[in-house]
C-alpha cells in the first residue's frame, strides 16, 4: 500500500492518524496519507524561520538551475513516494484514478508545471518588472541609478490546494526561486502532484527544509492560512467570502471568465469557433480561466447553435483513452448537485439548453460519472444561469449591449475580447472588474506565466521599502 507521509520542514513524519485515498471508480484504496493535526502544524510553523535561512543560503542563480533540473526530474524520473519510488506512469495512473482527470489531461498539466520550472528566469523577470536578479540575494539593487530595497513580508507561503486540477501547483512554484519556504495542504483527492514537485525540487538540489507538506483537516488548513505570513487559497464562493478581508491571503476562487464578441465580428464566428471551444473545454472545463459565459454584442442565436453543435460531439471516454477530453467526478454527489442546479435554473423563464438531446447530461462510463458539455442560451444577465461557473464544460451565451456590457459582466478573472473597436478596447483596458485581458481571438485559458494571475506573486510576497546609504 502506498503511503504519503507528512513533511515537517523537509523531515519525513509518519502519523498514526491516516486517511484513505480511493479510486473514484470502485472505492478501492490506492494510498493512505498521514494526517497532521493542527497542534503539530502550529508547533512546526514556530520554527519556519529555519527554512527561510536554508533557502537564503542558496544563491538565486543556483535556485534557477535547480528549477530547470527539477523540470526534467518531474517529467521523467522515478521519485520517492514514502518508502518506494514512483514512476511517471504510476503517477499518471493514480492521479487519474483519484481525481477523475483522464490521462491526457494529467500529462497536459504535467507540461504546464514543467514549463513554469523551465521558464523561471523569464517568469521572475516579468513579475519583478526586470529587477536585477540579485535582489533575492542581497535585498538591495541599483536601478537606473536609484537604490531599491525589497524585503519579504512573510517567513513562509501557505498554500491550500484543491483537487480539481494539478496545474494550479504552477502558481506557487515561483515562490521557491524567490526564497520563500512553502507550507502545503494538498487536496484530499490529489495529494500526488505537490508531493512529486517537492521531491523533484529536493532531488535537484533545493534544501529539503524549504518544504512542509501537511495532509490535514479544514482546521489544520485554516491554521496554515492564519499562521503563515502569506497564503494562497483555492476554493468556492464560501472560501472567497471567508478570506475576503484578509490582506495576507491571495484568494483563487471562481473565475467567471468570459469571451466578449463585438457585433461586427459575429458574422464570422466560424473563424474563431475553435477559440470558443478551447476556452470552454480545455482541461476538462475545470479551470477558473475556462469561459463560463460568452457575451455577444449583437444577435447570438447562430453562434450559440454552432457552439452547441461542437460541444455536443464531445463525449465521455475511458480515462486512459488518448482522445479523452472530459474529466470524471471524483465525488459523484458533486455531479448530481451541479446537474440539479442547472435543471433548476432551466425552469426559470429566459433560458434554453441547446445541447440537450437523447443522452442525459449526467452519464456513467466504466464506473466513472461524467457531465456532458452544456450550452445554455440566456436572454440576458438577469437569468440565474447567465453567469454561473461549474466544474465541467458549461457555458451560457448571452446578448448584451456595448453601453452596458462592462457593468453586466461582473468580476471576471479572464476576458477574451474579439473586437477591433478602439473605443471598446479602451473601455476594457480601463475596466477594473477584469483581471486578465486578451484582445483578439485568444482562448481565455491561454496563460503567459510572466503575467500576474489574480495578483502578482512577487508583489504579494515582497514589499519595497525606502533605503538611503551614507557616502
Amino acid at each position: 500500500m502506498r503511503h504519503i507521509p507528512i513533511l515537517r520542514l523537509g523531515e519525513v513524519y509518519d502519523s498514526l492518524d491516516r486517511q484513505d485515498v480511493c479510486d473514484h471508480r470502485n472505492e478501492t484504496v490506492v494510498a493512505v496519507t498521514s494526517q497532521a493535526n493542527p497542534g503539530l502544524i502550529r508547533r512546526d510553523l514556530q520554527r519556519v524561520e529555519t527554512a527561510r535561512r536554508a533557502l537564503q543560503a542558496v544563491p538565486h542563480n543556483d535556485l534557477l538551475d535547480v528549477c530547470g533540473r527539477a523540470a526534467d526530474l518531474f517529467e521523467s524520473a522515478d521519485l520517492p513516494l514514502g518508502n518506494e519510488p514512483q514512476s511517471v506512469d504510476d503517477y499518471i495512473a493514480v492521479l487519474s484514478a483519484t481525481s477523475g482527470l483522464p490521462h491526457t489531461l494529467c500529462r497536459a498539466n504535467m507540461g504546464k508545471i514543467c514549463e513554469v520550472l523551465r521558464q523561471m528566469p523569464e517568469i521572475l523577470a516579468g513579475l519583478t518588472r526586470g529587477l536585477p536578479a540579485d535582489i533575492f540575494d542581497a535585498g538591495l539593487a541599483t536601478v537606473h541609478g536609484t537604490n531599491v530595497c525589497y524585503c519579504p513580508v512573510a517567513d513562509a507561503l501557505g498554500v491550500v490546494l484543491p483537487s480539481n486540477s494539478p496545474g494550479v501547483n504552477s502558481l506557487w512554484i515561483p515562490a521557491v526561486a524567490m526564497k520563500i519556504p512553502i507550507v502545503i495542504k494538498p487536496g484530499s483527492e490529489e495529494p500526488w502532484t505537490p508531493w512529486r514537485i517537492i521531491q523533484a525540487l529536493i532531488a535537484a538540489g533545493c534544501p529539503a527544509e524549504a518544504f512542509s507538506y501537511y495532509p490535514t483537516s479544514h482546521a489544520g488548513a485554516d491554521d496554515i492560512v492564519q499562521t503563515c505570513g502569506a497564503a494562497i487559497v483555492f476554493g468556492d464562493r464560501a472560501v472567497a467570502k471567508r478570506y475576503a478581508h484578509c490582506p495576507h491571503v491571495n484568494i483563487h476562487g471562481p473565475g467567471h471568465s468570459k469571451v466578449i464578441i463585438d457585433n461586427r465580428e459575429l458574422s464570422r464566428h466560424c473563424e474563431f469557433i475553435d477559440v470558443l471551444v478551447d476556452s470552454v473545454c480545455a482541461n476538462g472545463g475545470r479551470s477558473c480561466i475556462n469561459a463560463s459565459t460568452i457575451v455577444c454584442l449583437g444577435p447570438a442565436d447562430e453562434l450559440a447553435q454552432a457552439l452547441a453543435t461542437r460541444l455536443r460531439a464531445i463525449a465521455p471516454r475511458p480515462l486512459d483513452d488518448p482522445q479523452a477530453q472530459l474529466s470524471a467526478f471524483a465525488n459523484p454527489l458533486m455531479a448530481d448537485y451541479i446537474d440539479a442546479q442547472i435543471e433548476d435554473g432551466l425552469k426559470v423563464p429566459g433560458a434554453v439548453e441547446l445541447t440537450a438531446g437523447e443522452s442525459p447530461r449526467r452519464c456513467e462510463l466504466d464506473g466513472s460519472v461524467f457531465l456532458r458539455p452544456t450550452v445554455v442560451r440566456c436572454d440576458d444577465f438577469t437569468h440565474p444561469l447567465s453567469n454561473r461557473e461549474f466544474l465541467f464544460p458549461y457555458v451560457a451565451v448571452v446578448e448584451s449591449r456595448r453601453e452596458s456590457v462592462l457593468q453586466e459582466i461582473g468580476p471576471s478573472l479572464a476576458v477574451s475580447a474579439i473586437t477591433e473597436d478602439p473605443s471598446l478596447i479602451e473601455a476594457l483596458v480601463n475596466c477594473a472588474q477584469i483581471d486578465r485581458l486578451n484582445i483578439g481571438s485568444i482562448p481565455t485559458n491561454r496563460v503567459e506565466w510572466d503575467q500576474p494571475h489574480e495578483g502578482n506573486l512577487f508583489e504579494f510576497l515582497y514589499r519595497r521599502r525606502a533605503i538611503q546609504r551614507a557616502g
